[in-house]
């Protein structure tokens, strides 16, 4: 897991968000109060979610919200590797919340180059 992460407002330009993600050399950037989510009421733009933006040829005019349409999947700091990694496969997504489990808030993003670290370098993993 990546400790912490970076944010940024639901009316942030698409534009502004890949800047941030290039500027911090990470693949997404959470967006707290995404209208129509449940549970942590936040969305991720990730990397993949520029890429197709960019792709479709919309970039220009849109904002975090927009690309952040389906809510962030989200798991306890106290949850198994495993639960994580069946989540992520059966859901086809990259990042996952990690959430505090006593404090109930975010505290950081596990995503799958960090399954990959850990698969790499741990052989009981």
């Amino acid at each position: 897991m990546h400790a912490g992460f970076v944010t940024c407002a639901a009316d942030t330009p698409l534009r502004d968000v890949a800047r941030m993600m290039a500027e911090h050399r990470i693949h997404c950037v959470a967006v707290p109060d995404i209208e129509g989510t449940e549970a942590l009421a936040w969305g991720i733009v990730s990397d993949f979610d520029i890429v197709g933006a960019a792709a479709a040829g919309s970039v220009e005019g849109r904002t975090a919200a927009d690309v952040a349409a389906s809510e962030a999947l989200a798991i306890s700091d106290d949850d198994m590797l495993d639960r994580a990694v069946r989540l992520m496969s059966e859901r086809k997504v990259a990042h996952l919340v990690v959430v505090g489990a006593a404090s109930g808030r975010p505290v950081g993003v596990l995503s799958t180059l960090d399954v990959a670290g850990l698969l790499a370098w741990h052989e009981n993993g």
